[in-house]
């Protein structure tokens, strides 16, 4: 049998399956095709990655890619090729007001899948103007730091008619940027144009008020918090360090919490506190964009590594990223798995071994003893990138160093 890709002799991890051990799989017409312990057969590009880790295509449940569209925005295929991210999911960048511009010169164009949570901002994250040469005079104009910006009833028709593409309403309040004086009255209207479009909603966590514990009582099953781990003020602790009960409330009920690292939305500290009482994330996630992508969120292999460090195992950590995701986004049955039948998303890493340091959102250091290294990216069949290796033909063997 003639494949298109095949790879051979890498530890398969994929938390959907309950699988982590050696085993090749195959990739035809852009779907997995075969999974086992070996697979015969030719194929156009065979691919040796013994000693790599391959995991169904992680998916970055908040990134910021609606690139050239607005300033935020990072350009989502060349970071899948160095990161081995097959999906990103955009957390607000576009409103109602420019998503056709996001859809239709930036997601109709990427080799990677793409994603929306459409802001209830009718603009989305309109007001961003980075000095790259001295990032603190970075100007931040909120989403809707001026409230007649949140259109619901334009969220909600742009949802009808591309749910394709938007998987849920986002919405960012607090004093830090998002709506001025805050008040829970846009996440009400968000969350009332989510449950209409039947989809979640995503709720930024920023500086009070409101206050997070009057914000997680408004949240229902599905419904995704992000930031988790960000720290004071307004972080997910009493004043004692003990986790929140109305956060204990709302994982009883089904909320999902993401990681969202960002350039300033992980702190060591609460991650670590929180570990401690046994309090993991849902969802691992980078919130790359313009701020953080060189530092210090970087990517998602990044971000999983930090989690890493911080004694969270890697079946959590592959999960978090994988199949967790793709059901906070309604898409397990074809994301975030390599079960035959399913779309042909595979990312390949290598858990390097030595001195790694990782920095926090507060600049604050922590050394650890693994990192995620990237080493190939497989998008729908197609392979984008290698670190180290390089295409091949059916004559062409890629063999890992």
């Amino acid at each position: 049998m003639m494949y298109d890709v095949l790879l051979k002799g890498g530890r398969v991890v994929d938390p959907s399956q309950g699988i982590n051990r050696v085993k090749d799989v195959a990739v035809r017409d852009g779907k997995v095709v075969a999974l086992a312990d070996r697979i015969r057969g030719e194929a156009l590009q065979t691919i040796h990655v013994a000693g790599k880790l391959v995991f169904p295509g992680l998916i970055d449940l908040h990134t910021h890619v609606y690139w050239k569209g607005t300033s935020v925005s990072v350009n989502a295929d060349s970071l899948a090729a160095r990161t081995g991210v097959t999906t990103f999911v955009d957390a607000g960048s576009s409103g109602a007001g420019n998503f056709l511009g996001f859809r239709d010169y930036v997601i109709a164009r990427s080799r990677v899948r793409i994603l929306a949570f459409l802001n209830i901002g009718f603009a989305g994250i309109f007001g961003f103007v980075v000095d790259r040469r001295a990032p603190t005079n970075t100007v931040i104009i909120g989403e809707l730091c001026d409230t007649r910006l949140g259109n619901a009833g334009e969220a909600v028709r742009i949802g009808k008619e591309y749910p394709e593409v938007v998987v849920g309403i986002k919405v960012r309040p607090g004093n830090d940027g998002g709506c001025g004086a805050g008040g829970v009255e846009p996440i009400s209207a968000a969350k009332k144009a989510a449950k209409e479009l039947g989809k979640p909603l995503m709720v930024h966590i920023g500086g009070a008020p409101p206050a997070v514990d009057a914000v997680l009582p408004m949240l229902e099953a599905g419904d995704i918090i992000t930031h988790v781990f960000r720290g004071n003020p307004n972080s997910l602790l009493d004043e004692g360090g003990k986790i929140l009960s109305a956060l204990v409330e709302a994982r009883k009920r089904g909320v999902i919490f993401d990681l969202g690292h960002g350039s300033s939305s992980f702190s060591f500290e609460t991650a670590q506190k929180m570990l401690d009482q046994g309090f993991l994330p849902d969802v691992i996630s980078s919130d790359v964009h313009v701020l953080s992508i060189n530092g210090p969120a970087h990517d998602l292999p990044t971000t999983m590594s930090k989690m890493l460090c911080l004694g969270m195992d890697m079946d959590a950590v592959i999960m978090a990223c994988t199949k967790n995701p793709a059901r906070a986004i309604s898409r397990g049955d074809e994301l975030g798995t390599l079960r035959e039948g399913t779309v042909g998303d595979i990312s390949i890493l290598e858990l390097r071994t030595g001195k790694f340091r990782f920095v926090d959102g507060f600049g604050n250091r922590i050394d650890g003893k693994r990192k995620f290294i990237p080493f190939l990216t497989i998008s729908g069949g197609e392979v984008l990138a290698s670190g180290q290796g390089r295409r091949e033909n059916s004559s062409d063997r890629i063999k890992a160093p």
